[in-house]
């Protein structure tokens, strides 16, 4: 606990889930979540999922065609949020997976105070997410349309491709 905001029990098991790759039925994997959207609750105590805000990995090809773009239109304009993407990406040598970390926090004065405060509780968040490799603090759309800013977070100019699509 931090700030007096406590993490649910869910964000954890999502978390946990995402981060283990163990051996599964190829219905499991359809299940697994690609990404996730975290928000305060509504009395501002706990973080919790944000329903309804997620891509599963048996979108993918069937009503999600770039995960990455799809991501990006679930980050609302106007609130703060934090984000899991289980970013697929090539390198020269090989094909690789990790956890990305992603706190949007979008600075427009009506929301100031309250991204604020957000920024405040990330700790009682990133805490529970023991291992991930990357952390990506996005301050508005141009931080993060263009993928191959994700890319230079996740191994800089030896990235060639994100989620299949060349940089």
């Amino acid at each position: 606990q931090a700030s007096g905001v406590t993490v649910s029990d869910e964000v954890i098991k999502v978390f946990n889930d995402m981060k283990v790759r163990k051996s599964s039925t190829s219905d499991e994997v359809k299940k697994r979540k690609k990404a996730v959207l975290f928000c305060l609750s509504d009395d501002k105590k706990k973080i919790v999922v944000e329903e309804g805000n997620q891509i599963l990995v048996g979108d993918i090809g069937d009503t999600v065609d770039d995960p990455y773009a799809c991501f990006v239109k679930l980050l609302p304009l106007n609130d703060c949020r934090y984000g899991l993407y289980d970013a697929t990406y090539e390198t020269k040598e090989s094909k690789k997976e990790d956890l990305v970390f992603i706190f949007w926090y979008i600075d427009r004065n009506k929301t100031l105070r309250h991204c604020t405060t957000f920024y405040l509780k990330s700790n009682a968040i990133m805490r529970l997410f023991s291992g991930i490799k990357h952390e990506w603090q996005v301050n508005g759309l141009d931080d993060i349309q263009d993928r191959s800013t994700l890319a230079e977070k996740l191994g800089g100019n030896v990235v060639v491709s994100l989620e299949g699509r060349p940089l």
